[in-house]
């Protein structure tokens, strides 16, 4: 246990922190196991209140890939998947739309607002915030995002709420599209322009040996990012999240990084303290 004065090094060292994102926009894009075990998920919402309380505007956006599968299972449809993407057909839309938008969305809310939080659920399809378009006729209604309107999350976070969305959007002809939730919460970033990004993985980060541990590169220039995807530092599933990084920081997000969310209270060592606990990126 810390004494007083060890309390009192962390508290003075957070300070910093504290006034550097004091009215700034945070977006938060919230999955991975920190989403489905239950304790994790408690310390995320104190982490994100936390952050809200000392004056900070956090947004928090939010997929549920485990969940949708589990709605799927529950009406006897298989879920089939191309290149990662889950095929989304009329019937896949609809249970999607029911779990992204209103059973985990919801749920979200109200786990924010029992850690003393004051959230506001939201989805793409809210005041046109996400407008879409299919990826292609084999995907079905899956979805890229054509533009984000941000005018109903400006208000939200002005009345001092915590924005809550989740991830669909539909097109000029009433289509519903589910969109990739790493995707879609760096296009929101670099549509509000954050101060800060951060997406939250079941990995420590970007290893320079993925057998070692302890090998975490804390910061990645994007120069650097093909030469690192040619060693096969960067493959596999971590490549999609980089992209989404690299898309935040081109679109104007100040600081962007990668963070372990099966770290308790990973939010706040990221955001309040001197040594950080993920991959930045540059």
């Amino acid at each position: 246990m810390a004494t007083l004065e060890e309390r009192a090094k962390i508290l003075s060292e957070a300070l910093p922190y504290i006034l550097k994102y004091k009215d700034k926009i945070m977006v938060i894009k919230y999955g991975g196991n920190a989403m489905v075990d239950e304790h994790l998920k408690k310390l995320v919402m104190e982490d994100v209140v936390m952050l809200n309380s000392l004056g900070m505007k956090v947004v928090l956006v939010h997929g549920g890939g485990p969940e949708i599968s589990k709605g799927l299972k529950a009406i006897g449809k298989e879920s089939k998947f191309i290149n990662g993407l889950r095929v989304t057909d009329a019937e896949t839309i609809d249970v999607v739309t029911e779990v992204l938008a209103g059973k985990l969305n919801k749920n979200l809310v109200k786990q924010l607002n029992l850690a003393g939080g004051h959230a506001v659920g939201l989805s793409g399809l809210d005041d046109n915030l996400i407008e879409a378009e299919p990826i292609s006729k084999d995907l079905g209604y899956v979805g890229q995002i054509v533009n984000v309107n941000t005018d109903i999350i400006l208000d939200t976070l002005d009345m001092g709420y915590i924005p809550v969305i989740s991830t669909i959007g539909y097109d000029k002809d009433g289509n519903v599209y589910n969109i990739n939730a790493d995707t879609a919460a760096a296009r929101i970033a670099g549509a509000l322009e954050a101060e800060k990004f951060i997406a939250m993985t079941d990995i420590k980060g970007v290893l320079s040996d993925k057998n070692d541990p302890d090998s975490l590169m804390k910061t990645i220039n994007v120069s650097e990012l093909k030469q690192l995807e040619k060693a096969g530092i960067i493959d596999g599933g971590m490549i999609p999240k980089v992209q989404c990084c690299v898309e935040a920081i081109r679109r104007g997000v100040k600081n962007v990084v990668i963070i372990d969310g099966r770290v308790p209270h990973s939010i706040l060592i990221e955001v309040l303290t001197d040594e950080g606990v993920g991959t930045e990126f540059k």
